[in-house]
């Protein structure tokens, strides 16, 4: 695993913590893992998908009673991202505040990352 003792992979803030919780709690599951993947015009993309068991791989970070779990394959590039939950008059979503993120496309969905 990628990570450094004592310090969360990612951190959530208030706001995303209580979607999360209530996603969970919608979902009956047990959280919501985040990864990476090949994709749109930046290469690469977020995904988020409801978990029914917890893999012994993932890093799990636990908040304000949300539970994210971060695919093996994606904690090196999500270590030291903020996680938000915003609302606005045309959409709402989570954002991810990243700081390994060295592109972004004009959509927010594709991103790209230095050469590691």
């Amino acid at each position: 695993m990628f990570s450094i003792p004592g310090k969360q992979a990612v951190t959530i803030t208030p706001r995303a913590a209580a979607q999360i919780a209530k996603l969970m709690a919608e979902g009956e599951s047990q959280g919501l893992r985040i990864g990476v993947k090949k994709g749109g015009c930046a290469g690469m993309e977020y995904t988020m998908d409801y978990v029914a068991e917890i893999d012994p791989l993932d890093e799990v970070v636990e908040q304000d009673g949300a539970r994210v779990m971060i695919a093996p394959m994606a904690q090196m590039f999500l270590f030291g991202t903020e996680i938000d939950y915003e609302v606005s008059l045309l959409e709402s979503g989570f954002r991810f505040k990243n700081p390994n993120v060295t592109e972004a496309c004009g959509c927010g969905e594709s991103i790209k990352f230095a050469d590691m």
